[in-house]
């Protein structure tokens, strides 16, 4: 129980998760390390900065954490037992690192720590609020770490796992060069200068299947490097996992922009693992990403008040920083495989990228339909709604009816039906899933913003301010998410479309001097770009690449017998 002169840190609120059994108290001698989220020094108005792009240094000294305010988290260690682990970013990332054992935590933060079992796993768990005394009460966010349950599931979805789209007249698939060359994506530009960060929170890569893949596309591959944060790592397995979504992320990103460098920070699938991971690729000054992509979430009603409010934050602090974030709008339409309506957390959050999914078919390289991705309730589903979290931005100030933030923002083919030739521990998979479409519009970002020569960062209330119908969007008006249509405009299946990349890209330079109102618009960076050293990963004893078509008219059929029977997805029906 709390001390009498404790106070709970709002938002901070645990219940067990649906399904779990308790086993018992955990160890009162394990040693673990929490994440100590402070306030920012002053209050972030993206307003304020009328569309200019700070340094990191500059950040730091303006929002980031304040000194004093450290003091008083070290001191506040002391008293309690528990050591602080430094890092040397503290100040930018507004996060100290306190490690101790579970007795002085459970102390020192006014909980009760138990071992749960769960079908996801096993995991150490709180129930109520996190305390901290008075002296803290004006100066910390959030606490992370203390309870480790699994947080989010990848949005991605094998062809022939859970149904067929009916919305598809016959199953084909696209490299993603093609589905990049039906959105007219800008030629003449690589990515070069740019580098894309991808969060994942499990899985991993082969360097093998790195090579072989863009070998089979006829390019180079892209340097590829791991960030190991809060001790995640590259520890990929078999396709059966959350390889998957690693292959899935690095392939499409790679291929749309062969020229741009990636960043992979894998961290643990934790409330704890989301928020460092993010938060550190935004800070990351050596690789210095200019976007990033997130394929991973869970429903608003899964995570707490003070982790969507922080991560909302850090997600500022992207945008400040000229960063874009594209995030996965989820695979389980307007539930959100919830009863009733939700929608997907990060992509809830008004300071990203939401991105939905559709059916897109094809003849002659000119795209002949596309439909909202719904494939049934067996099938999946774009997700789309409105967050009860998140209030509507100002940037979606003309949708009416509704009070909370819409999802979401674009679309990009997602149907597994219409999937993405990806290769995955060295076996070939059509792929599909929401999961695809934020890793395809990291890739225009990153062409974008080379041949415009900027950080387009935030580009939510600059997009919504593209007037219509030519605002450089194929606008979906057919088909639903359950409870939400398409229509004209923007919708809560689709938002305002697929891209047309290079009428968008055009559109965009315009609001290089003159950002909207709602939010800094792109602008010329004061930060340099990325690395951009194109040395690719070491070359595999495997000397055969796979072999997809290359000529965007003729997507692959892969009706072959022999494809593979997948089975169940393990995220398929995330627990909570």
């Amino acid at each position: 129980m709390p001390a009498k002169d404790r106070i709970a840190i709002p938002g901070s609120e645990r219940a067990p998760m649906r399904g779990a059994t308790l086993v018992g108290p955990t160890d009162p001698n394990q040693l673990i390390e929490v994440s100590v989220v402070l306030k920012q020094r002053r209050p972030l108005d993206l307003n304020d900065l009328q569309g200019r792009i700070l340094s990191h240094d500059d950040y730091a000294s303006a929002y980031g954490a304040d000194p004093e305010n450290i003091q008083r988290i070290h001191t506040f260690a002391a008293n309690n037992n528990l050591q602080v682990v430094e890092h040397g970013d503290e100040i930018a990332r507004r996060t100290i690192k306190v490690q101790g054992t579970v007795a002085n935590l459970e102390k020192a933060f006014g909980v009760k720590l138990n071992d749960y079992r769960h079908a996801r796993g096993h995991y150490r768990g709180r129930t109520g609020a996190v305390y901290v005394p008075p002296e803290l009460a004006d100066v910390v966010q959030g606490v992370f770490g203390l309870d480790n349950r699994p947080q989010a599931k990848p949005h991605f979805r094998y062809r022939g796992l859970s149904g067929a789209s009916d919305a598809a007249a016959a199953d084909i698939s696209y490299t993603p060069i093609q589905v990049a060359q039906l959105y007219n994506f800008p030629t003449g530009v690589t990515g070069a200068g740019q580098t894309i960060g991808i969060i994942e929170l499990g899985g991993g890569y082969k360097p093998a299947d790195i090579t072989n893949y863009f070998k089979s596309l006829g390019l180079t591959a892209p340097k590829v490097t791991s960030v190991s944060v809060d001790g995640g790592t590259n520890s990929p397995t078999n396709a059966n996992s959350a390889d998957g979504e690693v292959l899935l992320d690095i392939e499409v990103a790679g291929a749309v922009a062969p020229g741009a460098n990636i960043v992979v920070y894998f961290t643990p699938n934790t409330s704890q693992g989301f928020q460092d991971g993010l938060s550190t690729a935004i800070h990351d000054s050596t690789n210095n990403p200019s976007a990033i992509s997130i394929s991973w979430g869970a429903p608003e009603d899964d995570w707490t008040s003070q982790l969507m409010q922080s991560f909302d934050q850090v997600a500022q602090a992207a945008a400040a920083l000229g960063v874009t974030i594209t995030v996965a709008s989820g695979d389980d339409g307007s539930s959100d495989g919830e009863s009733g309506d939700h929608v997907d957390f990060p992509s809830s959050s008004p300071h990203v990228l939401a991105c939905g999914g559709t059916t897109l078919e094809s003849s002659g390289g000119v795209i002949t339909s596309e439909t909202v991705w719904n494939s049934g309730s067996s099938g999946g589903a774009t997700g789309g709604g409105f967050s009860t979290i998140f209030a509507q931005p100002s940037y979606q100030s003309s949708i009416s009816g509704q009070t909370g933030r819409g999802v979401p923002d674009v679309a990009g083919n997602a149907d597994p039906a219409t999937g993405y030739n990806v290769l995955v521990d060295g076996e070939q998979f059509a792929v599909g899933g929401t999961s695809a479409v934020a890793p395809l519009w990291a890739g225009l970002i990153a062409l974008l913003n080379q041949k415009l020569n900027t950080r387009l960062g935030y580009i939510n209330p600059a997009i919504y301010a593209l007037p219509e119908p030519d605002n450089g969007f194929n606008d979906i008006t057919e088909g639903n998410n359950g409870t939400y249509s398409a229509g004209p405009g923007w919708d809560a299946t689709t938002g305002l479309g697929s891209p047309i990349g290079t009428t968008l890209g055009s559109l965009l330079a315009a609001s290089i001097t003159t950002p909207p109102t709602g939010g800094n618009g792109p602008s010329t960076p004061t930060d340099p770009t990325g690395p951009t050293d194109p040395t690719g990963p070491t070359d595999p004893t495997d000397p055969t690449p796979p072999t997809w078509p290359t000529d965007p008219t003729d997507p692959c059929d892969p009706t072959d017998p022999t494809d593979p029977t997948w089975p169940t997805d393990p995220w398929d029906k995330p627990a909570n």
